[in-house]
């Protein structure tokens, strides 16, 4: 209900007290449909993360029905239904193999979205990603001296991923030396430290690949860099990954007015009462811990925290507290479909999910150039 103007502007053309209270109202009105728009959205991607799940479960050398899927996964969460209308190899397919690898694939693509979300405003660039600041190269330089040379091999298992991690965590400390050089993190000064580690990084596998004797480990290692779920079961590597996954999202929607504030400048963040190097540190932290726990489970996969936050953009509008979670229900859709191309477009080989990813995203970041240029930007 719009309100009606009941006294005159004032000289010099200042806007009464009235005038105001429209265009407040207006404003009002915007948000409210802004709000449901998002809400709209967030339930629908909801409701297409669920059949997204049930589906992608089924499909495979083997298929299963959704409504299969559906009674062996409520038999071993909620002991229904009690009678066993399905085989012990439907149930090992659906329940060992696939579900696990599906939920990593929702995790992981959610992860990469919206820590591509945070980097954008971190460091005001809308071509950043989580390769920027060399915490995937520093995972892959730690996943290569454990496939390579057995690093980590009293872990058993668990080596790969422990090793991955580690060497996140080495990356992302060197980043945070080298950006923070004279007292202050600033936007150019952690896209550049990112880029060197990354590179040196890069450099560093590609010796450890170079330097060893095993044929089949050098192939482990170029697929294990662009990424596979393949690895992905029950245990304590996918639990940590989710409890991970989880607290950054929650991190970020609660700093979701701070990442508004720093996307629109350090001096417009100071104003706000936001402190920019400190909370670009936290930033770096949160992002860093969660990048590495799900490049160590899934390798490095490219493109998904570049594309998604684009689009979950053009979605819902720039405003942090509703990209970033449409950009993780976005990520989580697009990255297990993502996964059952891979493993089924030549089967029974499988493609490394980077593969898949790049192909999409390569064509998304062509047109966004394009569409830069044309902006004159």
């Amino acid at each position: 209900m719009r309100l009606s103007r009941t006294c005159d502007v004032v000289s010099g053309g200042a806007v009464s007290l009235t005038d105001t209270l429209v265009l407040d109202e207006d404003d009002d009105l915007g948000q409210v449909a802004q709000r449901r728009r998002t809400a709209l959205w967030i339930g629908g991607l909801s409701a297409g993360l669920l059949v997204t799940v049930v589906l992608a479960v089924g499909i495979g050398a083997v298929g299963i029905s959704p409504g299969t899927v559906g009674r062996i996964v409520g038999h071993h969460t909620l002991g229904s239904p009690d009678a066993i209308t399905w085989t012990q190899a439907e149930d090992s397919i659906v329940w060992q193999v696939r579900l696990p690898r599906v939920l990593l694939g929702v995790v992981v693509g959610a992860a990469l979205a919206v820590c591509g979300v945070a980097l954008q405003a971190m460091v005001r660039n809308l071509l950043a990603d989580p390769y920027l600041l060399g915490v995937t190269s520093g995972a892959s330089t730690g996943a290569a001296a454990a496939i390579l040379f057995g690093l980590g091999a009293g872990l058993g298992e668990n080596a790969l991923s422990a090793s991955a991690f580690v060497g996140a965590l080495a990356a992302s400390a060197a980043v945070f030396v080298v950006a923070r050089a004279g007292g202050r993190i600033t936007s150019l000064r952690l896209l550049m430290a990112g880029v060197a580690v990354g590179y040196a990084l890069y450099a560093a596998t590609s010796f450890l690949i170079f330097a060893s004797d095993s044929a089949e480990g050098a192939r482990s290692v170029l697929f294990w860099l662009l990424g596979s779920l393949g690895l992905a079961r029950w245990g304590l590597p996918l639990a940590i990954v989710v409890v991970v996954v989880t607290l950054t999202l929650a991190a970020l929607l609660l700093w979701s007015r701070r990442l508004d504030a720093l996307a629109i400048g350090d001096e417009t963040a100071r104003t706000l009462g936001v402190p920019p190097t400190r909370f670009r540190i936290q930033l770096l932290i949160v992002v860093s811990l969660c990048v590495g726990a799900v490049v160590a489970a899934s390798g490095g996969i490219g493109f998904v925290g570049l594309v998604i936050p684009h689009v979950a953009r053009r979605f819902v509008g720039a405003a942090h507290g509703r990209v970033v979670p449409v950009a993780a229900l976005i990520g989580a859709i697009f990255l297990v479909w993502a996964d059952v191309a891979a493993r089924t477009v030549l089967e029974p080989r499988e493609l490394p999910i980077g593969i898949i990813t790049a192909l999409v995203g390569a064509p998304f970041l062509l047109i966004l150039v394009r569409r830069f240029h044309a902006a004159g930007a």
